[in-house]
């Protein structure tokens, strides 16, 4: 292969890595979500242009505080593919995040998105962590933006002991979806081995039967 064929091939290949990076390209001027449908594609499919109403591209649960009532005093309401049939193919969806006071969004990410959050009340500490290791932390106010990179660890917290906080979250994907770490560790189905938490958080049998109870279920 010459010099120019390879230039060619690894040209086109790190298009195909950037494209591939984030949701498809929509080839059409709609696809509305068809969410009965047992085909599973990468998204929804479309359902008839005959079915499609505007309420297909409507979603009014974004506008009111959410209520927090767990322990970590965060509460996520989605504004995407599965709540908006119409963001189908479109690449785009929002969030709404409230806190209570003092409350957490612990360390999560977001594997199909990058995340820009808009405060829209109170004060928050935010931050990513690179793959180098390297945290990336800043207190932002209302009116104010912050960015976390596509599939980083990242968190955000209300500094404020008294008073709510909340934002609105932009991501670049129908559904980026959420891996909080903590619950991923400790309720995965089926489980992680305790022989694999154990060394890797370097404490006892005891110690990782512990923190799996803090997630269990509450029995009512």
């Amino acid at each position: 292969m010459d010099s120019r064929c390879f230039g060619f091939f690894f040209t086109l290949l790190s298009l195909n890595v950037i494209v591939l990076a984030y949701d498809p390209d929509t080839l059409q001027d709609l696809c509305v979500a068809d969410r009965t449908s047992g085909i599973k594609v990468n998204g929804f499919t479309c359902k008839p242009e005959s079915n499609i109403t505007a309420s297909d591209f409507f979603f009014a649960g974004i506008g009111k505080p959410a209520v927090v009532n767990n322990t970590v005093g965060s509460a996520v309401t989605g504004a995407n593919v599965e709540k908006i049939a119409g963001l189908n193919t479109l690449g785009v969806s929002l969030a709404r995040i409230d806190y209570a006071p003092g409350g957490l969004n612990p360390p999560h990410t977001h594997p199909r998105a990058t995340e820009v959050i808009f405060v829209l009340e109170g004060e928050l500490d935010v931050g990513f962590i690179t793959t180098a290791n390297k945290l990336f932390a800043k207190t932002v106010k209302k009116g104010e933006v912050f960015v976390f990179p596509r599939g980083l660890i990242h968190y955000q917290k209300n500094n404020d002991k008294a008073k709510p906080a909340s934002v609105i979250s932009a991501f670049n994907s129908q559904l980026p979806g959420t891996q909080s770490i903590a619950a991923t560790l400790f309720t995965a189905t089926p489980a992680i081995p305790d022989h694999v938490l154990t060394t890797t958080f370097q404490i006892g049998t005891k110690e990782i039967e512990k923190i799996k109870s803090k997630f269990a279920p509450k029995k009512v």
